[in-house]
């Protein structure tokens, strides 16, 4: 349960106890994400269906407010590091590793966060239904322990820790979760080609990932899902 409590922690702005936790605690906790995923998931469509009593569009935004809010905007601030380094290092792979390095947000930062919180916006709007939503953070954040397992970590430290926490067992266990969530939810299928869409991105592009790869991977497969339920009528 403490690397529960760690994962909620890392991921989340909800209170948490406070426990004692070293680097093997951290790195492990990230089987516990997509756990984290389905009560982010449980907050977001609760957030939206109440605004929707009012207004569509109020739902959404209540449902886009929520979700920024519990998350702490941790995978933006990741989509926001990696679009600086893309935009401004376009085929140098060390200016491109060295601008994502830099805490400062740059107009390609800017951009992305904006057009991502825009994407969710519109796409919440058009959901038919909010419990699908539910199961996309879930989904999304299956992703990590893929890229974590099988990309060389960019940096050492919790990176290299976390890449040897992640076990096949671990992966394949969530995977059946994941099928039996499909079978709910069949637009949920795609969520193994994006996940893998971004493993392949991220070996050709960069070489390897990164805390702030995690972070923008979970939020465009999270958008790719919201698509997918859009466009599977849900």
């Amino acid at each position: 349960m403490k690397r529960l409590v760690v994962a909620f922690g890392f991921l989340t702005r909800l209170p948490m106890p406070q426990v004692a936790a070293d680097m093997a605690d951290f790195a492990a906790a990230i089987r516990w994400y997509p756990v984290v995923g389905l009560a982010i998931g449980g907050i977001v469509a609760l957030a939206g269906w109440a605004g929707a009593q009012v207004d569509p569009w109020v739902g959404a935004l209540a449902a886009l407010v929520a979700w920024v809010a519990v998350t702490g905007a941790l995978h933006l601030d990741g989509l926001s590091d990696l679009a600086d380094g893309c935009g401004a290092a376009h085929i140098d792979r060390t200016r491109l590793l060295a601008v994502m390095a830099d805490p400062h947000v740059g107009s390609f930062g800017v951009v992305a966060i904006v057009l991502q919180l825009l994407a969710k916006l519109v796409l919440m709007h058009a959901v038919a239904t909010w419990w699908p939503i539910i199961l996309v953070p879930f989904a999304g954040r299956l992703g990590p322990l893929v890229w974590a397992r099988w990309l060389a970590p960019l940096r050492e430290g919790l990176g290299s820790a976390v890449a040897g926490a992640v076990r096949p067992r671990d992966v394949g266990g969530w995977a059946l979760v994941l099928a039996a969530a499909v079978a709910l939810v069949p637009a949920l299928v795609v969520a193994p080609v994006l996940i893998a869409a971004w493993w392949w991105w991220l070996k050709a592009r960069i070489g390897g990932v990164s805390g702030d790869c995690h972070g923008a991977g979970i939020e465009l497969v999270e958008t790719g899902l919201m698509l997918a339920l859009v466009v599977g009528g849900f």
